[in-house]
C-alpha cells in the first residue's frame, strides 16, 4: 500500500488521513510513525458514519433441527447502531445458517462460551443468534477427515430478540450469522501487514527478507442479502470483523468485491 492510489482501493478516506496528519504534527526531524496511528485515524472517521452489516468470513452450516426447512422468521437490524434514522436491515432466520467456525468447539476450553456440544450429562453450548433466537448446540456432523463441517442446534420460539419474554434466557454468547438460503457469496480481500517488521529498512537491514507472506489472503465469504447491490467504494464495519469497503474496480451489483480496510482492533505482533 505504497501509493495513495492504493490506500483509497484498500478502503481509507480523505478525512481519515487528515486526521492523521493533524496527529502527527509536523516536524523538521526524521521519525517514525507507527502505521496503528493511521488505523486508528481511519476506525475513529469509519465509526459513526459507516452502516453495518453482517459477514461469516470462515462459514459453517448450522442447521437448527425444530425449524422446518419451509418456515423463516422475519429479522431486523439497525443500520447504525447511533443513528436510527439510517432504519434498518431485514434478513430471515432459516433452518439452515451460516456461522464463523470459531464460534464452535468440539472440546471447549474454559471459559468459551459459544457453541459445542453435550458432555456427558451436561447439555451442549447455548448462544443467542444476534438480533434472533437463543439456540441449544445439540451435536455435530464430521466428513471422512474428521472435519467439523455441520452443527446441530434447538432453538427456542420465545426467544426471539425483541419481543416479550426474551429476557428470559440468560445465555453469555452472542454470535452472528446469515441464513444459507439468503446469503450472498463475495470474493473478500484480507488484506493485513505488508511487512512482519515494524522497522524493514533500518540499519543494515534487508526490507525484502521482511516482507509478510500472509500480507494478502482472499477468500469466499457469505453476506446478508442487502450488501448485493453495494456500490463500488462503498464502506460497512461488518461486525466482529472490522471495516470493508466495496473495490472500486472489480466490485459491480450483484457481485460484489470487498476489501479489508482494518480490523476493529490493532492486530499488529
Amino acid at each position: 500500500m505504497p501509493t495513495i492510489v492504493g490506500i483509497r482501493r484498500r478502503g481509507y478516506t480523505p478525512e481519515s488521513i487528515r486526521l492523521f496528519c493533524e496527529r502527527i504534527g509536523v516536524s523538521k526531524a526524521d521519525s517514525w510513525i507507527d502505521m496503528s496511528t493511521l488505523d486508528q485515524a481511519l476506525r475513529d472517521d469509519l465509526e459513526a458514519r459507516a452502516p453495518r452489516a453482517t459477514a461469516v468470513l470462515k462459514p459453517l452450516k448450522l442447521v437448527i433441527q425444530n425449524l422446518d426447512a419451509n418456515v423463516s422468521e422475519s429479522c431486523s437490524a439497525p443500520r447504525h447502531p447511533h443513528h436510527p434514522e439510517w432504519g434498518n436491515r431485514e434478513f430471515n432466520f432459516t433452518r439452515e445458517l451460516w456461522i464463523e467456525a470459531d464460534d464452535f468447539m468440539k472440546e471447549p476450553i474454559k471459559g468459551f462460551f459459544r457453541l459445542y456440544p453435550p458432555i456427558g450429562d451436561q447439555a451442549g453450548g447455548r448462544v443467542r443468534l444476534r438480533h434472533g433466537f437463543v439456540i441449544e448446540c445439540t451435536g455435530f456432523e464430521v466428513d471422512a477427515d474428521g472435519n467439523v463441517i455441520q452443527v446441530n442446534a434447538t432453538h427456542f420460539p420465545d426467544s426471539k430478540s425483541g419481543t416479550p419474554g426474551s429476557n428470559n434466557y440468560k445465555v453469555k454468547g452472542n454470535i452472528h450469522w446469515v441464513s444459507a438460503a439468503e446469503a450472498i457469496p463475495a470474493e473478500v480481500r484480507l488484506y493485513d501487514h505488508l511487512f512482519s517488521d515494524p522497522h524493514p529498512d533500518s540499519g543494515d537491514k534487508n526490507f525484502l527478507e521482511a516482507i509478510n507472506p500472509n500480507s494478502k489472503e482472499t477468500i469466499t465469504a457469505y453476506l446478508e442479502p442487502c450488501m448485493r447491490d453495494a456500490n463500488p467504494e462503498e464502506r460497512f464495519q461488518f461486525e466482529r470483523h472490522g471495516y470493508f469497503v466495496a473495490d472500486r474496480i472489480d466490485s459491480q451489483a450483484g457481485k460484489p468485491v470487498f476489501n479489508r480496510t482494518v480490523g476493529l482492533k490493532d492486530s499488529w505482533k
